[in-house]
Order: structure tokens, then C-alpha cells, then sequence
């Protein structure tokens, strides 16, 4: 069975930096993506960051580009997001996600996610 746990959130001033990990278990050796996805109250979930483990493309969101990063450890088993110049609308539950689809102008539509962590809190202060 797959199971992913996310760690790392914490609160954060406006302009600060914090890095999401996830770790992963149970995945298909099957190149897949994997992904980060965040959720605010009273917002619907969007994906935020995601990688191709077999080419390790990447794409992200408009409003975080320039800012955020995503990438994986060489074993493949961790995945991770760098966020920097946090601003107080990056604040949400984020989610890791798994077994994506492959084309990259795929990679951060949700229904296309067979798997996800139970999330963890980002909070960013002004």
C-alpha cells in the first residue's frame, strides 16, 4: 500500500522561508509524478508544484513561481518543497500527492492524483 507523510509545516512571517517534506512508501517503480497541493479555507484545493520522477520535469503554479521549489531525493522515496518569500496568501493545508499522470501540462491537475498524505499546516503572518 502507498502511504505519504507530509512534515515541515510550522508558522512563518511574510518574507520568510520554510521546506515541506514528504516521505513516500509503496509507490510503483512505473515513472509517475508527484506533486504538491495546497488548500485554504473556503478555497478550493490547487496544485502548487510537481515533478516527473522519470525525466524530473517540473511545473508550478503562476503564483509561485520564482519562489518555490520542487525536487526529489536521488532514491526517489523523498520529496520536497522550498518555499521562499513566503507571503501571507501562501498560507493553507499542503498536500503531497503521488502516482500522477506524465504530460507536463498535466502535472498539477488534481483529479489525475491516486494518492495523497493527510496534509500539513503552512501558516504565513504579515
Amino acid at each position: 500500500q502507498v502511504q505519504l507523510v507530509e512534515s515541515g509545516g510550522d508558522s512563518v512571517q511574510a518574507g520568510g522561508s520554510l521546506k515541506l517534506s514528504c516521505a513516500a512508501s509503496g509507490l510503483s517503480r512505473r515513472g509517475h509524478s508527484m506533486a504538491w497541493f495546497r488548500q485554504a479555507p473556503g478555497k478550493e484545493r490547487e496544485g502548487v508544484a510537481a515533478i516527473y520522477t522519470g525525466f524530473e520535469s517540473t511545473n508550478y503554479a503562476d503564483s509561485v513561481k520564482g519562489r518555490f521549489t520542487i525536487s526529489r531525493n536521488s532514491a526517489g522515496d523523498m520529496l520536497y518543497l522550498e518555499m521562499n518569500s513566503l507571503k501571507v496568501e501562501d498560507t493553507a493545508v499542503y498536500y503531497c500527492a503521488a502516482g500522477g499522470p506524465i504530460a507536463s501540462r498535466l502535472l498539477l491537475q488534481e483529479s489525475l492524483y491516486n494518492y495523497w498524505g493527510q496534509g500539513t499546516q503552512v501558516t504565513v503572518s504579515s
